[in-house]
């Protein structure tokens, strides 16, 4: 089962460097937009972009967001589900220092004063 969560563990990784790396190298919608407004001949469409395509950037930063959403969601539900819930109590319980048997108080005959007995 380790090896499995390692195994997750790196897909996540990878999926969220992926995920970063592709939105650094994606071409903003609005970049343009200054010059869109300036040139005269602007659109809604031609700003913003139309929301048809999808080129080879974005639907590789879906893939690569969805695959890191998928892994988070595997590693909650193993986390969750597993045989050890948050502290390994065994351990815990071991830790503990072992308590002795206390045994009875010893009972003392009551000292009386040596100076009423006359």
């Amino acid at each position: 089962m380790e090896a499995f969560k390692t195994v997750i563990w790196i897909i996540n990784i990878f999926a969220a460097l992926a995920v970063i790396v592709l939105v650094l190298m994606q071409h903003g919608k609005g970049a343009d937009a200054g010059a869109t407004f300036g040139s005269g001949s602007g659109s809604a469409q031609g700003v913003f972009g139309s929301g048809g395509n999808a080129n080879f950037l974005s639907r590789s930063t879906a893939i690569a967001a969805t695959v890191f959403f998928a892994t988070c969601m595997a590693m909650v539900y193993i986390n969750t589900h597993s045989s050890k819930h948050g502290l390994d109590f065994s351990t815990v319980q071991q830790s503990q220092p072992a308590q002795t048997q206390q045994s009875a108080p010893v009972q003392t005959a009551p000292q009386t004063p040596a100076s009423s007995a006359q």
